[in-house]
């Protein structure tokens, strides 16, 4: 919270400098802050003031800023750069890190970066981009120590005081043999506490077992919970060493799925800019509303079939939308329980059944108990016990089958290769609206005509 409030006051200070023309003092502040703070300022700020700041950055802080922008803030600052400065800025920087960048570059400019890699780090940073980014391999740091097993401590203590400096958030180094086949890893802490004696293969862990390249990031995110990891080796098909993964690198997965969730249930992208021009974001925008209006005209289109009944019993009117609210609600629970478990690896064919009668049964439990409510509601108000009737056998209907929906739409959105974050929102009101509107002015025309 304190970094959160520290980067508002630095905004704040920011905008006050540049305001009033000190443009020595706002290059000071800007001098002085982490690159990710730069990054969330540089997102905070309309696109004129962001192409000032960006100007009082150096080469040295450029390359570390732009890995933590969203995509879009990142592209158009590139669009402005040339090939050599874009070059100078990615020089020194991790190789994962690299690989983020290289793979959203116009072709061009890749090759730019490649040309001046030297043959040892062009052949790392390809190894990295033949994984897809959405893996182990595509989140990999190439950038890791091995030793084998047969040396001893103090060998290895003395290597590493030879080699000067170790690769950031380096807890561990890992065994392999000369072939670099993965063996285990042996925790820094143990190296500076055991006996200097003893060899690797006596005090090596065997238990951080190696993660295949090829694993989704999603599995990833799910080893490092479960087994409370700080860093993991990756490992190819035959079991050579390819890398490391470490924790910053779970943790901006993490931050990145909770941004898609939350952005994706109103059909946005977390990587949009935030001052991108209006007839830009306006199109975005455009086709979620387009596909809600047509699910809206379905819904419409329900409601019309039943316009006798209408015109005949007005009331129904009054209380027609109570039930597809009520039931978008009972559904939405579902829905967001559902898509979590299936983001935890909660669900599968062995519990599947249960989940389902367990959430149809909730969901009719609520049904009947918020319908004779609503029923009771309904008779005070409007003095005939058949419309509290009507609406409360609608409503148990709806959040019946609004349960159900919950429960199958991210199931079936899935097996589709659809994001039930991004649809899930959508398919389900329209459900819940066509079932909510049917149950209830069909049972009014048929108890009430």
């Amino acid at each position: 919270m304190e970094t959160r409030e520290h980067t508002q006051a630095n905004l704040s200070l920011l905008r006050e400098r540049l305001g009033s023309g000190s443009l020595r003092a706002a290059k000071m502040l800007v001098g002085s802050l982490h690159p990710s703070e730069v990054a969330r300022l540089l997102e905070s700020l309309p696109r004129t003031e962001r192409t000032v700041i960006w100007e009082m950055l150096g080469p040295d802080n450029e390359g570390d800023v732009l890995v933590e922008l969203a995509d879009e803030v990142r592209d158009g600052l590139i669009e402005g750069m040339q090939a050599d400065e874009l070059v100078a800025a990615l020089d020194g920087m991790e190789l994962d890190d690299l690989a983020d960048l290289v793979a959203d570059l116009p072709e061009a400019l890749t090759l730019e970066v490649l040309r001046s890699l030297d043959h040892q780090d062009r052949d790392r940073l390809d190894r990295v981009l033949s994984y897809d980014e959405d893996s182990a391999g595509g989140l990999m740091n190439v950038d890791v120590i091995t030793v084998r097993p047969d040396v001893s401590i103090d060998v290895v203590l003395r290597y590493l005081h030879a080699r000067g400096d170790i690769p950031d958030g380096t807890d561990s180094i890992y065994v392999v043999n000369r072939d670099n086949e993965y063996f285990g890893s042996v925790f820094l802490s143990r190296l500076l506490t055991l006996d200097t004696n003893l060899s690797v293969a006596e005090i090596m862990s065997t238990e951080v077992q190696p993660i295949p390249a090829h694993t989704p990031a999603e599995e990833v995110v799910w080893e490092f919970e479960n087994r409370d990891l700080l860093s993991a080796p990756v490992i190819d098909d035959n079991n050579h060493l390819v890398g490391r993964i470490t924790i910053d690198d779970i943790v901006d997965i993490i931050r990145e799925e909770a941004e898609h969730s939350l952005m994706g249930a109103a059909g946005l992208d977390e990587d949009d800019d935030m001052f991108a021009p209006v007839v830009k974001s306006a199109r975005r925008r455009a086709l979620w509303l387009g596909v809600n209006l047509a699910t809206a005209f379905l819904a419409a289109s329900v409601v019309d079939l039943f316009q006798t009944t209408l015109d005949k019993i007005v009331l129904l009117a009054v209380l027609m939308p109570v039930v597809p609210s009520m039931g978008g609600v009972a559904g939405s629970q579902s829905l967001v329980i559902i898509t979590r478990a299936m983001a935890l690896g909660q669900i599968d064919r062995n519990n599947a059944r249960r989940i389902l009668r367990k959430e149809f049964l909730v969901g009719m439990l609520n049904g009947i108990a918020w319908s004779l409510v609503v029923a009771l509601f309904t008779y005070l108000w409007f003095g005939d016990w058949r419309i509290g009737a009507v609406i409360a056998g609608a409503m148990a209907i709806n959040m019946s089958v609004a349960a159900l929906a919950g429960f199958s739409v991210p199931l079936v959105l899935k097996r589709m290769n659809i994001d039930p974050a991004l649809a899930g929102g959508v398919v389900l009101t329209t459900i819940t609206d066509v079932v909510g509107y049917m149950s209830f002015l069909g049972l009014g025309a048929v108890f009430l005509l």
